[in-house]
């Protein structure tokens, strides 16, 4: 998902604020940035914006090409391989991903929470799969994709109840809006152990996801298949799904109860 990025206003109290401000300024529909764009999305001064950039470019946060145009840099890419629910959690889950990929050649995603928005760490996809608004890295609301439903089912009560009382953003007609509806679709995904999220984001796609489960049981990530909504059988698609979940939560040590 693209849009304004988490920036600060002008004049924002700390150093650190402003500094990340910055680095906010950079989103899958702005990967590369003049500094008059930085200033400008980030809300900060000129000079400011160039104290910032030129810090954050010494230290390799950021790369300037030979046209002046900044691009995240690759030192950024070196500290968020040690996040554990980044690349971490991908490595372990990518070989029941590539099963999954392998028995049905569509599109298979994995997602992790980060607060109302699924941010995407792996996405594995076939010539022939049926399109998506999708990259790794991407970000959208729970309610409007299989991993979000998936994860958010198996949050507290009083998170989802939260969730689901705040404003729920459409990108098709068939989005769910309504609090109440969103309230009976968690409910069947607890009860069922897989979410289908139909035409949410495209009015051309379906998806089928469960939740990964961490050591102690709590759900850390969710996996889902994509595919064709014309096409969708998802009688067939729940098992696979459910096979690589459990695969995952296994490599991460998660043990079902006797």
């Amino acid at each position: 998902m693209t849009g304004q990025p988490r920036v600060r206003s002008r004049g924002a109290a700390t150093a650190p604020d402003r500094l990340l401000s910055v680095l906010g300024a950079f989103d899958h529909g702005h990967p590369a940035l003049s500094l008059t764009d930085i200033s400008r999305r980030a809300g900060l001064s000129l000079t400011t914006a160039h104290r910032l950039v030129g810090a954050l470019t010494e230290w390799g946060a950021l790369e300037r090409d030979d046209s002046g145009v900044y691009h995240v840099g690759l030192r950024l890419w070196e500290v968020a391989a040690l996040a554990p629910r980044g690349l971490a959690l991908r490595q372990i889950a990518l070989p029941y991903l590539e099963d999954l990929y392998e028995a049905t050649h569509e599109n298979v995603q994995l997602a992790v929470r980060d607060g109302t928005d699924v941010v995407y760490i792996e996405w594995l996809s076939g010539r022939s799969s049926v399109g998506v608004h999708i990259r790794v890295g991407a970000r959208w609301p729970l309610h409007a994709t299989g991993v979000g439903l998936a994860l958010l089912a198996h949050d507290t009560p009083e998170s989802q109840e939260r969730y689901c009382s705040g404003p729920l953003a459409s990108f098709t007609p068939y989005t769910i809006t309504d609090p109440a509806r969103l309230r009976r679709v968690l409910a069947e995904t607890r009860r069922t152990g897989v979410a289908v999220s139909d035409r949410q984001v495209t009015d051309d796609a379906l998806s089928v996801a469960a939740p990964v489960r961490g050591t102690g049981g709590a759900v850390v990530a969710a996996v889902s298949i994509v595919v064709p909504q014309v096409d969708a059988q998802v009688p067939v698609l729940v098992p696979a799904v459910r096979v690589a979940a459990r695969g995952i939560s296994r490599a991460l040590g998660w043990r079902p109860e006797k």
